[in-house]
């Protein structure tokens, strides 16, 4: 303005002046909003504050709490991803996209993301102990698959036994791990032990297709046409 004082100048000026307070003012009642735990009300402040703020790193971050706060892992990775790519060295960003992956039982995604935080800083604690953990679990999980294309079905078992073991705590890495040792027990010919498993998968997700088609298998093998 004190360069170029003319009226147009001046309005734009002023119209600038008052978005600015209203996205300050929204910004305060985002942070609110976030620390009295009531994520909707933020995530829909913080659009309205991105909308015009569309490189704010942190902002974005902020919005991807919120999501994982509210069950919306993918958003979340949306807006972490931007994060990752608007702020230099972001191993934060990088780090949280392959926890959300790994939670998914994405564990592919989770390892490449989790190389990507490794490579911006070797020595980070968090990345390197949840590397050391989706490694292993990818490369069990990568041999039993091997042995399930060889054949070689008990060795596959053992080896998705071994993956229940490497990670109890995230359920998806167990149902997939139950829903495959069905696979081999039915081609193995184990048709009691693959319908006992099978049925304990489909308990969980009823209209998994896998392991609907492999008790099947096992039904014929036992003769129970009607099941």
């Amino acid at each position: 303005l004190k360069s170029n004082p003319s009226n147009n100048e001046e309005k734009e000026a002023q119209t600038q002046l008052t978005k600015s307070d209203e996205l300050q003012r929204l910004h305060s009642q985002a942070l609110s909003a976030y620390q009295q735990e009531d994520y909707e009300a933020a995530i829909s402040l913080l659009d309205e504050i991105l909308a015009v703020c569309v490189w704010d790193a942190e902002l974005r971050e902020l919005r991807a709490e919120c999501y994982i706060k509210e069950g919306e892992p993918s958003k979340a990775i949306s807006d972490l991803k931007a994060a990752a790519k608007l702020k230099n060295d972001n191993t934060e960003a990088f780090y949280k996209i392959s926890r959300i992956y790994y939670q998914l039982g994405d564990h592919e995604l989770s390892l490449s993301e989790v190389r990507e935080c490794l490579k911006l800083d070797q020595d980070h604690k968090q990345c390197f102990s949840l590397y050391k953990q989706v490694k292993k679990l990818n490369k069990q999980i990568e041999s039993a698959e091997e042995f399930i294309r060889e054949g070689r079905y008990e060795d596959a078992i053992s080896k998705y036994e071994s993956v229940m073991k490497t990670e109890p705590e995230v359920p998806i890495y167990s149902t997939r791990a139950k829903e495959r040792i069905c696979h081999c027990l039915s081609k193995n010919q184990q048709a009691t032990e693959a319908i006992k498993l099978c049925t304990e998968v489909l308990q969980l997700e009823p209209t998994n297709v896998n392991a609907l088609k492999d008790r099947a298998e096992a039904y014929l093998l036992e003769d129970m046409y009607e099941e």
